[in-house]
């Protein structure tokens, strides 16, 4: 079975809130995204309606959009998109769509952005006479030119 795979633009509908399911934590918010166009007729940009996708973000993942993205945020997402169709309080059938995130960041078309690289946990030493390597040191990213 093939997945459908999107990448979306958009900003930050709340903040991320961070929980546990099973042994994982999921991080979840929401996101909306408003197409634009060019009309040839008033030649202005139009503003069409507003999207709003339910997304979660899982492990790492999670964890760093929760320290790193606040309510408002310009992101850019790439996921896995599906939909949910259930039926609310008031017996009405409704659909949402949601998306899992494979990879996220602040959108830097908008706005300046500063990474700080995550360290890793250290592996066990190993027996025996041989030195445990250290983990890398948190630092920031260097730019390529």
């Amino acid at each position: 079975m093939s997945e459908t795979v999107v990448t979306l633009q958009g900003w930050l509908g709340s903040d991320v809130t961070v929980r546990q399911a099973g042994e994982a934590q999921v991080a979840t918010f929401r996101l909306a995204s408003q197409p634009r166009r060019w009309s040839r007729r008033t030649e202005t940009w139009v503003d069409g309606e507003t999207q709003w996708y339910s997304v979660s973000a899982w492990r790492s993942l999670g964890e760093h959009a929760a320290a790193s993205l606040r309510r408002g945020d310009p992101v850019v997402l790439h996921g896995r998109l599906s939909t949910r169709i259930w039926v609310n309080n008031a017996g009405e059938e409704v659909t949402s769509v949601e998306v899992e995130a494979l990879l996220l960041g602040h959108d830097l078309a908008r706005g300046t952005s500063v990474f700080t690289r995550a360290t890793r946990a250290e592996a066990p030493a190993p027996s025996g006479d041989a030195e445990p390597s250290a983990a890398p040191s948190e630092q920031p990213a260097q730019a390529v030119a």
